[in-house]
């Protein structure tokens, strides 16, 4: 078995979970130069808010996207977008991946940000 195949087997118990308590869940994707995250529906159907390194308000603030800097700016950005919408109270999906550095800091800045999780 693979690293990709082992992290996605990991996301796949935490997802089975989430989805089982009908909660909205706020996923998270990271490459080598770039994070994204997403709000994603309680029924798993609808991506109700995102953020990513690659948005250009991000890009203008940080310019590199692979470190954890630039992981706390997505996590703000997120919360806001999620506050707008009225989303206070999500399941964090870290994707199989372990929760230390960039995943760490997006987290932390979304919770520092009203995001409760």
């Amino acid at each position: 078995m693979n690293t990709q195949q082992a992290r996605v087997r990991r996301a796949r118990k935490t997802r089975a979970k989430i989805a089982a308590v009908k909660a909205t869940r706020l996923s998270v994707n990271r490459t080598n130069s770039h994070i994204y995250a997403q709000i994603i529906s309680a029924d798993g159907g609808k991506v109700l808010a995102s953020a990513s390194t690659l948005e250009k308000e991000v890009r203008t603030q940080v310019p590199n996207g692979g470190n954890a800097a630039a992981a706390a700016m997505v996590g703000k950005r997120l919360a806001e977008k999620a506050k707008a919408l009225g989303i206070e109270k999500v399941a964090f999906d870290r994707s199989g991946y372990k929760f230390h550095g960039r995943v760490k800091a997006l987290a932390e800045a979304a919770r520092e940000n009203g995001l409760v999780f």
